[in-house]
């Protein structure tokens, strides 16, 4: 306490005196001494607690000393003018749900189109043969060959733990019918992307392609699967689609919903060729002629509009007049390979050609291979797909 604190106290007392003196009449016997002695007591008290509020815990250590009925004690933070103690004050109980150290909850596995293109992912295994990276890889917004293109996204609970996941469709670019798969992505504890499955994949039977995905609110993985991939002068319109769901078991996703199998394409057909060799024989002209016999056939079930047949012949191997009546055009100023168009096939029926051919003079042919094609075509003369294209091309042997 600084000098001019205790002199301001000491006034304060001296003050208290005056008026207490003043106060007591001067007939007083012994009882009026012991009322006056009463009083100042009471208004000491009373200004020693408003100098303890005015000055602080130096104030009372010196009202202490100057007081000889005060026993010094602890010093509160805040003073009291009451003789008992104040309790403490009752603890504020905190917000349900809080502690001192707050749990933090484990975050799910929900990961927009632009997060899950700027980490690195786990893929399973592509299809056996030229394919993809799997392990940690990045997965692209665009159409690259040899990269792993990311098509489309859904979220929901796939795996009933109450939070959501997130459900992908990719494709291996290769060409323009890269293999495609649903794949299931979930959060580590870490926050990290973690690969939960497959859900589908394409096949080289079926399905050969992937069109959208949807997640129900059971669960389910709802996926668009198609008969055929699009490409090669197959549009995709062409495809047969069917909704299939599939719902994760604990280690892997079973199908539980939708169709299991297709039936035979609209835009389908199942043609086939056969064809022998064409042995060439000089003529009296000194060019060489020679004729092959190519057979045609519909294995299909429904008619073909038209049949594309192409033989791979180098360019001095050019169409003569005999057997070529059946094509449509002139084969003959057709380019390398000869092509001939014929018109509509019933369904079970054959056509045999027996084609011609001829070699100018003085050009010399060795011997070699030539590839024999055939493709059915609708009344638009677009390609249709044939069921089972190991039998549409043959090669024969020209000398």
């Amino acid at each position: 306490m600084s000098e001019q604190e205790t002199l301001d106290l000491a006034e304060e007392f001296a003050r208290y005196r005056r008026t207490a003196l003043a106060e007591v009449e001067a007939p007083g016997p012994a009882a009026v001494r012991r009322t006056v002695r009463g009083r100042s007591r009471r208004r000491l008290a009373a200004t020693a607690t408003t100098a303890l509020a005015l000055f602080g815990g130096s104030a009372l250590g010196y009202a202490a000393m100057s007081g000889p009925d005060h026993r010094p004690g602890p010093v509160e933070p805040t003073p009291s003018v009451s003789a008992s103690p104040t309790p403490p004050p009752t603890p504020t109980p905190s917000p349900a749900g809080t502690s001192s150290s707050p749990t933090i909850p484990v975050p799910d596995g929900r990961f927009s189109r632009s997060q899950l293109l700027g980490v690195p992912v786990t893929l399973p295994a592509w299809r056996a043969g030229p394919g993809c990276p799997t392990s940690q890889t990045r997965l692209t917004a665009e159409a690259r060959e040899g990269a792993n293109w990311l098509l489309a996204l859904d979220h929901g609970d796939i795996d009933g733990d109450g939070a959501v996941e997130t459900v992908a469709l990719v494709q291996c670019v290769l060409g323009t019918r890269g293999p495609m798969q649903v794949v299931a992505f979930d959060r580590d504890k870490g926050g990290k992307v973690t690969t939960v499955g497959r859900v589908v994949a394409t096949t080289i039977d079926k399905p050969q392609w992937l069109f959208a995905l949807d997640v129900v609110g059971d669960g389910t993985v709802r996926v668009q699967v198609g008969d055929i991939a699009p490409g090669g002068g197959w549009p995709a319109e062409w495809s047969q689609r069917q909704w299939r769901g599939y719902r994760w078991k604990g280690e892997t996703f079973a199908q539980v919903s939708g169709p299991t199998s297709f039936g035979q394409n609209p835009h389908s057909a199942d043609i086939s060729v056969t064809a022998t060799d064409l042995v060439l024989t000089t003529a009296d002209d000194g060019s060489r002629t020679g004729t092959a016999t190519v057979r045609v056939r519909n294995r299909g079930t429904k008619p073909v509009a038209h049949v594309d047949l192409r033989l791979g012949v180098p360019a001095a191997v050019r169409p003569d007049v005999d057997g070529w009546a059946p094509c449509e055009g002139e084969p003959q100023h057709s380019s390398e390979p000869v092509t001939c168009t014929l018109g509509r096939l019933a369904a079970g029926a054959e056509v045999r050609l027996d084609l011609s051919f001829r070699v100018a003079e003085g050009v010399t042919l060795g011997t070699g291979k030539a590839d024999v094609r055939v493709w059915a075509m609708d009344a638009g003369f677009d390609f249709l797909l044939d069921v089972n294209d190991a039998d549409n091309q043959v090669r024969m042997t020209y000398r």
